[in-house]
């Protein structure tokens, strides 16, 4: 994550601020608008399960969209401000700084799978870890089975000290 902020720029970076700190998948983060933003989160309306939710912006996304000129309805805009970011268009400049920091191997999807891990870290519970990306809690657990089993790790070697 740091090696991708340290090289994109622009609406890369926004696009990656989107899916990290909404936890969205990257078609919801392409459909968001200026008027989503709302009492410091973002209104969203999931396409794959229709499901309304209010996701609060993390520091690095609102750095991001303070950074952002509003040229169009939407925040990730086409070259020509008429309309959103094609997913395309998107998802090829993503790759192009994954391939340039050697981070072929985790997709955007991954960042879906990264906003629960970090919220499981700082000591979220599964309700909460799930308002975020919208999942169900079985969802949640799925995400972050590897970290979690850290986190139990961790505790145990507290105990055990």
């Amino acid at each position: 994550m740091d090696a991708f902020r340290a090289v994109a720029t622009g609406r890369t970076l926004l696009a990656f601020e989107l899916l990290l700190g909404s936890g969205q998948r990257i078609g919801d983060v392409l459909k968001m608008k200026w008027s989503d933003l709302e009492d410091g989160g973002l209104n969203v309306k999931q396409g794959k399960t229709g499901k309304p939710l209010w996701v609060p912006l993390t520091a690095q996304l609102h750095a991001a969209l303070d950074a952002t000129p509003k040229r169009s309805v939407f925040i990730l805009t086409n070259e020509a401000a008429t309309g959103p970011w094609s997913y395309r268009g998107a998802a090829q400049a993503i790759r192009k700084i994954r391939a340039q920091i050697g981070a072929l191997d985790y997709d955007n999807h991954a960042l879906r799978y990264t906003a629960a891990v970090e919220l499981l870290n700082a000591g979220a519970d599964d309700d909460v870890i799930a308002a975020v990306p919208g999942q169900s809690t079985a969802m949640v657990r799925h995400y972050t089975r590897s970290a979690r089993q850290k986190v139990r790790a961790l505790k145990a070697r507290e105990i055990r000290t």
